[in-house]
């Protein structure tokens, strides 16, 4: 399987063991660790069952933007109903989701912290939040089974790609998009009223719903460039005439 799993800070050492066997099981070699609180001990190599190999490769990396940078679709998996702006998936419509992307694109899976999930701001970096459909009772899931889960439905996908070839802009360029225009906004007193990371943040629920291509990408940044530039220019003959 070309897509890979992030886990977010989780915390308990033994779902380690058993996420890298439920990755084995699907094909999945990239795991990595954000922020993590644990680290591999007897209970997570007795857990991997044969995947302690996989266990052992696991990436650990300091945020979550640095471990999806490069990857064309981010998607963030959650038990509870949200109200983001990005995308929502069922898990039956995750196979349509990934088979719209190009053959030579990539997936991350996003898993969050087991006692509270992922945070509204990390939900805010996904392409799409996919909903478990978990009894409302009920809802939270042990994150190797939500991993199973996941990867068991995303294998339709993997198994009849029927998207075309398109050049997608990786999610650091989404980021460099969304950073851009943070500067743009603030030059034109956008963020004057006040509550800047709120604006921020529903702003990046709305550029970052990838997939976008690069060109898509190049065209944000050109009016975000646009603006900055033409501010400039307005600053200097604004000296001009008062000199």
């Amino acid at each position: 399987m070309r897509h890979a799993l992030v886990l977010v800070r989780p915390y308990f050492a033994s779902n380690l063991g058993s996420v890298a066997r439920s990755a084995k099981n699907f094909g999945v070699r990239d795991v990595r660790l954000v922020e993590p609180a644990v680290s591999a001990d007897e209970d997570s190599l007795r857990l991997a069952s044969g995947a302690d190999d996989l266990l052992a490769a696991f990436r650990r990396v300091p945020s979550l933007t640095e471990a999806v940078a490069e990857f064309d679709a981010v998607v963030a998996t959650s038990s509870l109903r949200g109200r983001e702006e990005q995308r929502h998936l069922s898990l039956g419509e995750l196979p349509a989701f990934l088979g719209e992307l190009p053959l030579t694109a990539r997936a991350a899976f996003v898993f969050g912290p087991e006692r509270s999930g992922l945070t509204e701001e990390e939900r805010a970096r996904a392409s799409a939040c996919l909903r478990l459909p978990t009894d409302p009772a009920f809802p939270t899931m042990n994150i190797s089974h939500a991993v199973a889960a996941v990867l068991a439905v995303a294998t339709l996908a993997e198994a009849s790609p029927s998207a075309p070839d398109e050049d997608l802009s990786p999610a650091s360029e989404i980021e460099g998009a969304i950073e851009h225009w943070d500067r743009a906004l603030d030059a034109i007193g956008f963020y004057d009223t006040g509550h800047r990371e709120r604006s921020l943040r529903d702003w990046r629920k709305l550029v970052a719903a990838r997939p976008l291509t690069r060109r898509e990408t190049a065209i944000l940044r050109g009016v975000a460039n646009r603006i900055l530039v033409s501010l400039r220019r307005a600053a200097r003959g604004a000296a001009v005439t008062e000199d």
